[in-house]
This record gives structure tokens, C-alpha cells and sequence, in this order.
């Protein structure tokens, strides 16, 4: 007797599990009408050439519109593995985010997803994303309804081909050779070559102190190079100082002293900028040839602070404008 129902408890499960399995099955469901869904794909750029360990991103934006709302647990998960003619695909679902968006007549779903191939074969071969599946409920009947998505065809490509391949053999005449475009690299080149020669001319101009560029060659110019051969002692100072009231009498084209300070910047307001340290200049002549007392407050030796202002002088009658220090 135990053995009997035992035996009746077991057809009686696989009756009921026949009788409710094709109301689970997807195909079983009704669709929905679709003027209440669309959606809106983004798929990969490119639809070829994808090897065991490429990832697919492919967004769906699902759009329904009441009375319907979107059953949530319809989704696809993580982990789930496509089919392809019956067969594992080899392409996995290894990511999914979702946004929601509810507006007062519909609600939008963003579904981002991110599958992965992990199998491919001997040779290049079409693959599918297929069209997912999602489940929709009425708010007023009841009734379930579903929807599937378009689906995404792409082929796969093995890692290594198989047996020897002749590349002569194998291109088509009809095929043009292809060629790679350096037009863009070359241009990058060029465009980097004559920033860094104009940066490079540009640098030779401002601390240059040589004559083979146009401007290059005036009297403040040669008094710097002179300034820079002579000795770090007195004669050697008397002789940066005669060397700069020489260079300032040529500018001027008249003997300039202390005093005429403002008529020279007058004439020539290219050297205005400098006006203080032409005044300290003029003290430290007078400090030199005339009266040890005067103090010009140079602070630093006075042959550097020499070709530091020989230098500002230089930079103002090539148009520049030196950082000149009060």
C-alpha cells in the first residue's frame, strides 16, 4: 500500500507540473499591443571582430505607457548565458544597471548591459544578442503580457587562425591593398617642429645677445656683451658704467645725466618701464666716479645688478617688457 501511494503522490506531481509548465512558458504569453511599448537601442560600434574576452555595452531604453507598468523581477540577471539555434552561445550577461524614470502617462527604463564572450570557434562565425524578454502587468485586469526586445547580430572571430594561411592566396584582386593614413601624425609633427622652432627663436630673442636677428643689434645689446667680459672689481665696474652712459648717450643722441631723465623718457617712452632703476643707475655713477657716500640700495653686487638692468635696457629697445624690480 505505501509502495501504491507512493506511486500515485508521483503521478499526480507530474501531471500538475505538465499542466502548469506552458503557462510559465515564455512563448505562452500574449504580446503587447505595441503602441503602449518601444524602445530605443544603443548598440555596439562596431558589429565584427570580437574575441573570447570582449565585452558587448549595449543600453535599451524601454519606454511604457500606462495602464502598463514593467515587472521588475522580468529582468535579465547576472550570470545568464545566451542561446544560439539551441546551443550555449558562450556570451554571458556579466552586468546590468537600471534607471527608472516615472512620468505621469508613462515610465521610462534605462537598461544598461554588459555581456561577454567567452567562447569562440575554429573560424568567424555570427552571434546574437538575443532579443530579451520582459513581462509587463495591467494595473486594472491583472493580466501579465510580454515584450521582447530587438535583438543585436555580431560575429565572432577565433584567436589565432588555424593551419597556415597564404595571404597572397587569400586577398581578393577586386580588394585594394590597404594602407594606414599617417596624414593626421604627420600633421601633429609638423605642428609640434614649428611650435618648438618658434619657441626655440623666440627664447634665442629675449636672452640672446647677438646681432643675427633684426632688432638684435642695438647699443644696449653690445654694451650687455661687454658688460659680461669685464673684471668683478672697480675698473671693471667704471667700465660697465662708461660702457652703459655710452649705450644711453647713443639711444638719446646727447650726453644724458641724472637730471635728464624725463626728457630722455619723454623721447623714447619704450624705456619708461625702467625708470626706476635708470634713476638707481645714475646714483650708482655718481656713487662710483664722484661721491662714495651716495648708497643707490642695489642689494646685490653691483656688477650682477650691472647686467641686470643692462638687460632690461636691452629688452625695451626690442620692444619687450622686462619684469623690472623698484
Amino acid at each position: 500500500m505505501k509502495l501504491l501511494d507512493k506511486l500515485r503522490c508521483f503521478l499526480i506531481a507530474v501531471v500538475t507540473m505538465l499542466l502548469f509548465i506552458p503557462a510559465f512558458a515564455e512563448g505562452e504569453l500574449p504580446r503587447v499591443d505595441d503602441r503602449y511599448v518601444s524602445v530605443k537601442e544603443i548598440n555596439p560600434t562596431r558589429d565584427a571582430g570580437y574575441v573570447a574576452g570582449d565585452k558587448l555595452e549595449r543600453t535599451l531604453v524601454l519606454t511604457v505607457k500606462k495602464p502598463y507598468e514593467l515587472i521588475l523581477e522580468s529582468l535579465p540577471i547576472v550570470g545568464y548565458e545566451h542561446r544560439y539555434r539551441g546551443e550555449v552561445s558562450g556570451i554571458e550577461l556579466v552586468a546590468i544597471n537600471v534607471e527608472h524614470q516615472n512620468h505621469r502617462d508613462q515610465a521610462e527604463h534605462t537598461l544598461h548591459l554588459v555581456y561577454q564572450v567567452f567562447k569562440t570557434g575554429r573560424t568567424a562565425k555570427p552571434a546574437i544578442l538575443r532579443g530579451e524578454i520582459v513581462k509587463l502587468r495591467h494595473l486594472d485586469k491583472k493580466e501579465i503580457r510580454q515584450y521582447r526586445m530587438p535583438s543585436f547580430n555580431f560575429r565572432t572571430s577565433p584567436l589565432s587562425v588555424l593551419g597556415e594561411v597564404n595571404l597572397k592566396n587569400e586577398m581578393s584582386p577586386l580588394i585594394k591593398p590597404f594602407t594606414l593614413s599617417t596624414a593626421s601624425s604627420e600633421r601633429s609633427f609638423n605642428i609640434a617642429a614649428a611650435g618648438l622652432v618658434f619657441s626655440l627663436i623666440g627664447l634665442i630673442y629675449i636672452f640672446g645677445a647677438y646681432t643675427w636677428l633684426p632688432r638684435m643689434g642695438g647699443v644696449f645689446a653690445k654694451a650687455y656683451r661687454n658688460i659680461s667680459k669685464v673684471a668683478d672689481n672697480e675698473a671693471g665696474i667704471q667700465q660697465a658704467i662708461t660702457a652703459l652712459h655710452q649705450a644711453m648717450h647713443q639711444v638719446a643722441g646727447k650726453s644724458v645725466f641724472g637730471n635728464g631723465v624725463d626728457q630722455f623718457l619723454q623721447q623714447h617712452p619704450a624705456y619708461a618701464v625702467a625708470r626706476p632703476e635708470i634713476e638707481r643707475f645714475f646714483q650708482l655713477s655718481r656713487q662710483v666716479f664722484f661721491d662714495p657716500k651716495v648708497d643707490p640700495q642695489l642689494g646685490m653686487p653691483a656688477k650682477q645688478w650691472l647686467k641686470r638692468f643692462c638687460r632690461h635696457m636691452r629688452d625695451c629697445e626690442r620692444g619687450l617688457k622686462p619684469e623690472v624690480h623698484a
